[in-house]
């Protein structure tokens, strides 16, 4: 069975409210591209994705996803000229040997990160589901079998503008059955530990880590780690810059909180770098900017290194979030499986059968391939595709 089309789809979602809620100081998120201070990069008010749709000569269709929340159109022409071109004709049930084709087309050049990574995330992620729907198995059983059929989840991003309506949400949270919070913070330590302070005494039962956004030095991760490991924290996500593996190895050091690290790594070469100098104590690939295949081997390595996997979702729809949900169930040593809610409420728009949502698990998508139904005129409408 052979692969005959491969096709792109850029998508630019509006939702009332945007990804991680208004602006700190309440104001609503202009339209467009804008820093979100105190973070330092691009978001859009939109939901933006790149969906990939590749069909086998007997119309089977298998879709993928690109973690893409900035300009999908550049993923999209990666696919549409370096990589669809090759895998007309390959065979449709081999996604791996197809993975490390497309692989191979660019890496001497350098390119085994960034947009051509995303790019070929969302191929390979196709290419799963469209092995798993000629085979008629979940991807999960493609990938040797599921260790579980429940994802336990923590709720990530209390989406209000201050500390009193995150608390309240925390509550509400935590009243419908959620286990755990992740805060998206990095607006100063000392503000940061009071929201932390606030969201435990509404909720004392949730457990609570924190999300850095990268915004910090040594100095003050090192505080904030240990304000949070003084409250009882889970794990401190992303405290240091993104390229910061020696900072890194070195606040894990000299705290006794998890340092959590990994959606700004592709391959297993980059998480083999962070697995050897210990700068990681729980990893975060995520499915849509890794593929399956490349997710699959980072898991592996994390395994080698007695590191807990647990999977990074943010703003991808339905295929990456089912895509992560399957990778998520083969893997050994899983930790936790995130669960952003604004996102999951959107990306259901594209599916005919919405995903299965529990505040505290995820039940792992049952069917062929990645378990989900696209309903594909939705998808070209939100396209602009005929």
């Amino acid at each position: 069975m052979q692969i005959a089309s491969v096709e792109t789809f850029v998508l630019k979602v509006f939702h009332h409210e945007p990804y991680l809620g208004a602006l700190p100081d309440g104001s609503e998120v202009p339209p467009g591209y804008q820093v979100r201070a105190p973070w330092r990069s691009l978001y859009s008010r939109r939901f933006e994705t790149l969906l990939v749709k590749v069909t086998a000569e007997d119309g089977t269709a298998g879709w993928g996803e690109a973690l893409a929340p900035v300009a999908p159109e550049v993923p999209a022409d990666i696919v549409d000229l370096l990589l669809a071109p090759v895998l007309l004709g390959q065979d449709a049930l081999a996604p791996r040997p197809a993975w490390a084709m497309l692989r191979d087309l660019m890496r001497e050049r350098g390119h085994l990160v960034g947009h051509q990574a995303d790019a070929l995330a969302a191929v390979d992620i196709a290419l799963w589901d469209l092995a798993g729907r000629l085979r008629g198995a979940p991807v999960a059983a493609l990938l040797g079998g599921a260790f579980r059929d429940r994802l336990p989840t923590y709720v990530s991003g209390l989406p209000r503008a201050t500390d009193d309506q995150r608390a309240q949400l925390a509550a509400d949270w935590a009243g419908r059955g959620a286990g755990a919070v992740k805060l998206h913070l990095g607006h100063g330590v000392a503000a940061d530990l009071a929201t932390v302070d606030a969201v435990r005494t509404a909720a004392p039962a949730l457990r609570v880590a924190v999300d850095a956004h990268w915004a910090y030095g040594q100095a003050d991760a090192r505080r904030l780690a240990a304000g949070l490991a003084d409250r009882g924290g889970w794990f401190l996500e992303a405290p240091l810059a993104p390229e910061d593996e020696e900072g890194h190895r070195r606040l894990g050091e000299r705290t006794e909180l998890p340092v959590a690290v990994g959606e700004t790594l592709r391959n297993r070469y980059e998480f083999a770098r962070w697995l050897r100098g210990h700068a990681l104590e729980i990893a975060q690939p995520d499915v849509a900017r890794t593929g399956i295949t490349e997710a699959m081997a980072i898991a592996e390595l994390c395994a080698a290194s007695h590191v807990p996997v647990a999977p990074h979702h943010s703003v991808g729809l339905g295929v990456s979030l089912a895509a992560g949900l399957h990778v998520g169930a083969a893997v050994e040593d899983l930790l936790v499986f995130e669960y952003q809610p604004t996102s999951t409420e959107v990306g259901q728009r594209i599916l005919r059968t919405p995903l299965e949502v529990r505040p505290d698990h995820f039940p792992l998508p049952a069917g062929p391939g990645l378990g989900i139904d696209i309903d594909e005129q939705v998808v070209r409408d939100l396209a602009g595709k005929d």
